[in-house]
């Protein structure tokens, strides 16, 4: 896979556009506050990651973003514009576009029309064709299953579905929920190195959630960590990556104590 990192396409973050920036969000399901004034930006052209356990908030925060999930504090900014609790339609319309955990993909729609769905608000029928054969290229399955409906394909096709459906749309910021769900570790690394070529070569900005921490750490260029709803740490993937609390609870690079045992039960401290 080719690392990102320190290395990736925004070397200095200061210096870039940022296309995204929520401050001091906070959602709840009901009573349940699931993610608890989080502040994050996203520059353009970079692949930003957020880290964090089942039920930590990760899928909350793109939720929120997107406007299927209305905030109950804070402000999403994209683009410089205010989009907090906007329609999830007129989101879309402005560029950024949700790959859901779980892929959704229409099941009895052929994979052509699913593709076609993802470019539902554009008119641009050329370049829309011209679209289709890009994720062709980054995907020859779908191409040689267009016709096929979409429910029969494989976990691993589906997910390659959802990411060309919303490549479709022609975003300038997508939001990538758990795209290894489910999916063998060969398969992971495939929809990951394509991840970072669409990234590369169509300065496709992208904020990632997962799970497979190694892998998106390898693809990002910035990340946050979050913990019970909090962001608790963040920094340049690479940086993150040499963390010890980082490498111990996410990458499970246990370190001997004193004795010579493992330290299982450590309490993180975020250093």
């Amino acid at each position: 896979m080719v690392g990102a990192g320190a290395e990736g396409a925004v070397a200095d973050r200061s210096a870039a556009e940022t296309i995204l920036r929520l401050a001091n969000v906070e959602s709840a399901y009901g009573p349940i506050k699931a993610i608890r004034g989080v502040s994050l930006a996203v520059r353009t052209g970079e692949i930003v990651t957020v880290l964090g356990s089942n039920g930590a908030g990760k899928t909350t925060i793109l939720k929120t973003i997107s406007g299927i999930i209305d905030p109950r504090k804070g402000s999403v900014e994209y683009a410089g514009e205010a989009i907090t609790a906007l329609d999830p339609s007129l989101i879309v319309r402005k560029g950024l576009v949700h790959v859901p955990e779980g892929r959704e993909v229409f099941p009895l729609l052929s994979v052509h029309d699913n593709l076609l769905m993802g470019a539902y608000t554009r008119t641009d029928r050329d370049a829309v064709a011209r679209d289709m054969e890009m994720v062709f290229g980054y995907f020859p399955i779908l191409e040689e299953r267009q016709r096929q409906q979409a429910g029969l394909l494989s976990g691993g096709q589906q997910q390659m579905l959802a990411i060309s459906r919303a490549l479709m749309a022609d975003p300038r910021l997508m939001l990538l929920d758990e795209p290894s769900l489910g999916l063998s570790p060969k398969l992971t690394k495939e929809i990951f190195e394509i991840v970072v070529r669409i990234n590369r070569e169509r300065g496709t900005t992208m904020l990632l959630v997962e799970q497979n921490a190694n892998m998106a750490l390898n693809a990002a260029d910035h990340g946050y960590v979050l913990e019970n709803g909090r962001i608790v740490m963040e920094d340049s993937c690479a940086r993150l990556r040499e963390k010890e609390d980082i490498r111990e609870f996410y990458l499970g690079m246990k370190e001997a104590g004193a004795r010579g045992e493992r330290r299982w039960k450590k309490k993180k401290t975020w250093r």
